[in-house]
């Protein structure tokens, strides 16, 4: 189930307003604004049609790992055959870890 938070977010990353999210979604504008601010929770079908279509539009929901829940664009087919590329091609290890 996502957030509000993560729903402005991911909002943001598809680059689509509130009105185009209602449009795919079936939910109404003024909802999806007291939802993003918080103002109120929608049930849960409400949450995850909101889910769903940000997800069709290319969104990644990250669940709670520890590390806070988050969203993220899915990669092109392209970026992931790089990112695959990249992977294999060996050399030295490094932490991820930022100073």
């Amino acid at each position: 189930m996502i957030t509000g938070s993560q729903c402005r977010a991911a909002r943001a990353l598809v680059e689509v307003t509130r009105g185009k999210l209602a449009l795919r979604s079936g939910v109404d504008e003024a909802v999806i604004h007291d939802f993003e601010r918080k103002i109120d929770k929608p049930e849960d079908r409400t949450t995850e049609a909101l889910q769903a279509a940000l997800e069709e539009l290319g969104a990644v929901f990250l669940a709670e790992n520890g590390g806070g829940i988050g969203v993220r664009l899915k990669f092109t087919a392209a970026e992931a055959r790089q990112i695959a590329r990249l992977e294999g091609e060996g050399g030295m290890v490094a932490s991820d870890r930022v100073p």
